[in-house]
């Protein structure tokens, strides 16, 4: 088995691998350092596309003693330069900035899920759930507008206490199917948050904003801060 890892190893390499490895990811701080970015939360896919790239430079430099780190040095060069080119044209141009970065989503506008952009992100319902959770949201009726920004985070309007009105309920112990010809309203479309009070559902029980079927006992609580 040890031979597995040990077999046709060149010993006197191992200390310019380390070297190697060394400057490259010291390389790869710098370029990072030198794009203006401060996490990886605020990157955009264009970003990450720039940084896999910087990846793959930096990674072949590190154990093939045949290639030169002033490679890697030239490609992490044009590299910078052309980011730094692209997000000076982003910032002159909303077109080109949309292209780079994307364009944000509506995804909750008065206390709704938003249903023509809702379709068109990746996240799931449930996604969209725990980031609304995460900022302490109990129910849709809390929220006024809320946008998915191009690096995945949510930005939220609410309410004011004395407009917060029925909303879908956000959290697993009141987000639960019940049985509208038992109980009583208001109640909440269980995929697009619409409201509505039991005596105008229709006989079917299906939404008249979306077509769905299942619903939610709504909630009008207060957001707490």
């Amino acid at each position: 088995m040890g031979n597995f890892f040990i077999n046709g190893v060149e010993w006197q390499f191992i200390g310019e691998i380390i070297g190697r490895t060394v400057v490259m990811f010291l390389m790869i701080l710098l370029v990072l350092r030198l794009s203006g970015k401060r996490g990886v939360r605020q990157l955009s896919l264009f970003e990450v596309a720039i940084i896999l790239g910087l990846g793959s430079a930096a990674g072949d430099p590190m154990f093939q003693e045949d290639i030169p780190i002033i490679y890697a040095v030239i490609v992490f060069s044009v590299t910078l330069v052309v980011y730094k080119s692209l997000t000076w044209l982003a910032s002159k141009s909303l077109r080109v900035h949309r292209v780079l970065e994307g364009q944000e989503t509506i995804v909750v506008r008065e206390g709704m899920f938003d249903l023509k952009h809702k379709k068109d992100t990746d996240f799931s319902t449930m996604e969209f759930f725990t980031e609304l959770r995460n900022q302490s949201i109990e129910h849709l009726g809390q929220v006024k507008l809320a946008v998915l920004e191009t690096d995945g985070s949510m930005s939220v309007l609410f309410y004011s206490d004395e407009e917060v009105k029925f909303g879908l309920p956000l959290f697993p112990d009141h987000y639960t199917k019940i049985d509208i010809s038992t109980e009583h309203g208001p109640f909440a479309c269980m995929n697009c948050g619409y409201v509505i009070c039991a005596y105008t559902i229709t006989a079917d029980g299906y939404c008249p904003r979306c077509q769905y079927q299942h619903w939610a006992k709504a909630l009008n609580t207060e957001r707490i801060s």
